[in-house]
């Protein structure tokens, strides 16, 4: 009898964090720590019970979500609410403008040199960090929106800026694209464009790569 009593207990037990951990998902948009499951009272060996029993799911080290969420929650939602300071930058900027057709291969963001690295040991979504100075994610930047979220990204001139800046990482029929596309793009805003190059250092070698095109 004592046995059925303490398993009982166990279940209500259960039953009870996960009403608490739903309503924390609620308030958090979908993502929170292990450091808000703690306050709830829960202990590391809870937390590992909820993962076997797949009411929790790791989106990265310290970071949870619940699976049935997770599984109508889009790689936008997750991107924003754990990088929500980075900017949608090089590939995936690109292509979120047309000026590529090629899908990327990762989130590309820009974000702060003095962030944790650790913050990028993502299994999924796949994310490729930019490290720049801190006053450099300040200027050129607009939303993007997906779906029903809304991400940082560097405006179409700030882009290009960075796309030569990063001329050496990127295959050289993307960038090409990128450039030409950038040129007949209606859109543009060359007085921008050399603003934030001159911000960026690299003031003569845009004009190097975009003037003979103007």
């Amino acid at each position: 009898m004592p046995l059925v009593t303490r398993i009982s207990g166990q279940l209500v037990n259960m039953k009870q964090q996960i009403e608490e951990v739903k309503s924390l998902a609620k308030q958090a948009d979908g993502v929170f720590r292990t450091a808000d499951l703690k306050r709830l009272g829960l202990t590391a060996y809870d937390i590992r019970k909820l993962l076997e029993k797949h009411v929790l799911e790791r989106v990265r080290h310290g970071y949870y979500t619940l699976v049935a969420t997770n599984e109508n929650r889009s790689d936008a939602e997750i991107i924003a609410r754990l990088f929500p300071e980075g900017v949608l930058c090089m590939y995936t900027a690109l292509f979120y403008y047309g000026y590529s057709n090629r899908t990327p291969l990762a989130w590309d963001i820009a974000i702060s040199k003095d962030v944790s690295k650790s913050r990028f040991k993502l299994d999924y979504p796949y994310v490729q960090p930019y490290y720049m100075e801190e006053h450099l994610l300040s200027f050129g930047v607009t939303d993007a929106t997906y779906g029903d979220t809304v991400l940082k990204i560097f405006d179409k001139d700030r882009l290009i800026c960075e796309s030569i800046f990063f001329e050496s990482k990127i295959d050289r029929e993307t960038y090409n694209r990128a450039i030409q596309s950038y040129i007949a793009d209606p859109n543009k805003n060359i007085a921008n464009l050399l603003e934030c190059s001159n911000k960026r250092r690299i003031l003569k070698k845009v004009k190097d790569r975009i003037g003979i095109w103007l």
